[in-house]
């Protein structure tokens, strides 16, 4: 029995936002979320560049060159971030968060490439782990001490990144992972962590096993909560296959 992954993706524009800034990719290999920011077109436009730099690494990879690929992923992104700031001034400060998980060819390994505040969750023997660290400035504060994590769920200054891809040299976290069967990954903007709880997540990722039903409960339980933000919400399973 080999190990496969298996994923669904989702997103909604939410009840407050005009448009959509999150791109994902959801493939047998690799998925990935990205959050625009820095007005509308600018901040669609950045999205899908990560998204659209990274997607071709949807693909058979060896377990030893899974975190170069992610990086080679990243640079292109970035690359491509700074020409279409090149092109148009007016997208100076465009930028966007990008999670991306990349599954080995032979199902022993996986890695997680990170920058910005969107977020990897895994659900493994019925607890939910963020893998993650967001790079905001309340988190800052959070791991100096200066505030708890109950404050930081309420900061004004909650939504202010620290890190993103903007066509600049950035400093993304990588990390590997053995998986297990049954495990269940998260990967989500903001638009979710922000406003539904890590206990009710944990809830339906338990309760929901069809991946599509699971990602669109989660969906409306952002939009019940008032849908402040663009949401995206991506359900990668582990399983024998």
């Amino acid at each position: 029995m080999t190990l496969k992954l298996r994923s669904v993706g989702t997103s909604d524009r939410g009840l407050i936002r005009s448009g959509n800034q999150d791109a994902q990719h959801a493939g047998a290999w690799l998925v990935a979320v990205a959050d625009g920011m820095g007005g509308m077109a600018a901040g669609d436009l950045a999205s899908r560049i990560a998204i659209d730099a990274i997607a071709p690494l949807d693909v058979e990879t060896p377990e030893d060159a899974l975190v170069a690929a992610l990086q080679s992923g990243i640079e292109l992104a970035t690359a491509r971030i700074r020409q279409a700031v090149a092109e148009d001034p007016e997208r100076q400060g465009m930028g966007t968060t990008l999670t991306a998980l990349l599954f080995s060819r032979t199902g022993s390994c996986l890695a997680l490439a990170h920058i910005g505040d969107s977020r990897a969750y895994l659900f493994r023997e019925g607890t939910l782990k963020q893998i993650t660290r967001d790079d905001t400035f309340v988190q800052m504060l959070v791991d100096q001490g200066v505030i708890g994590p109950e404050e930081a769920a309420s900061h004004p200054r909650r939504a202010v990144v620290t890190q993103a891809l903007q066509g600049e040299d950035v400093s993304p976290a990588y990390a590997t992972m053995v998986p297990w069967a049954g495990d269940r990954w998260l990967l989500c903007s903001d638009g979710l962590s922000n406003v539904v709880r890590p206990d009710t997540l944990a809830e339906v990722l338990a309760e929901t096993a069809d991946r599509e039903l699971c990602a669109r409960r989660l969906i409306d339980l952002a939009l019940r909560a008032g849908g402040p933000d663009n949401v995206t919400v991506l359900i990668a399973d582990i399983v024998e296959e």
